[in-house]
């Protein structure tokens, strides 16, 4: 009898210790992570002069994320390494002092081209932070281009390299029946805030990519 009372007890106390342990899994956030990207599919899209004919700036997203596929092979054709120290965009001398900032519904994130990753800078939703136009909350991705004035040949240099990497994504788009547009509309401010940036790195454009409606 005294065994039996036992076990009822510690059985009482293991179910207890389960569904409280169920109820902090409900109760805490779910945070955001890095995100590993894919190898590049380097065959895919459309060929290079359909893609240059159908190129086209669009104002208008469905709220839709991307695949990671997707957002695997855009990354890659904006800045990605298609030898191992070069780069699919030029810059002068070869600085490569431009870095890829993504905002997506998830968080905000930096992209390690080398690591193919992006790396969690701050979570949640910060869509409309990017910009002022009403549309860049729905766009799949806003992209932040940040020049490390540190690094670059000079400022105009890295306004021309940014030029290389936005013209990258707008082909892709195109390739891919994306829709996407470059912006000079922002708080640099608001930016450099949300990206936590040093003051030696500076925004220069910004560029949302996304379904079109």
């Amino acid at each position: 009898m005294f065994v039996n009372q036992t076990f009822n007890k510690n059985n009482t106390m293991y179910k207890k210790s389960i569904l409280m342990i169920l109820s902090l899994a409900f109760l805490l956030p779910i945070t955001a992570q890095d995100i590993k990207l894919n190898a590049p599919n380097k065959n895919s899209g459309k060929p290079l002069m359909q893609a240059l004919s159908e190129r086209k700036s669009s104002r208008e997203f469905v709220d839709k994320e991307l695949s990671i596929s997707v957002l695997s092979n855009l990354l890659w054709a904006a800045n990605g390494f298609n030898r191992e120290d070069k780069r699919t965009a030029p810059t002068a001398n070869d600085k490569q002092e431009i870095e890829l900032y993504v905002v997506l519904k998830s968080g905000v994130y930096l992209y390690d081209a080398k690591k193919s990753v992006l790396k969690l800078i701050k979570s949640g939703d910060h869509r409309k932070s990017t910009g002022s136009q009403d549309f860049v909350a729905h766009a799949s991705a806003n992209i932040i281009f940040v020049a490390d004035l540190d690094e670059a040949s000079s400022r105009e240099y890295a306004y021309t390299d940014c030029g290389f990497v936005a013209q990258n994504i707008y082909l892709f788009a195109a390739s891919e029946e994306l829709g996407a547009v470059t912006r000079g509309w922002y708080d640099k401010d608001v930016l450099a805030k949300l990206l936590e940036l040093p003051l030696h790195k500076e925004v220069l454009l910004t560029q949302s990519v996304g379904f079109i409606k």
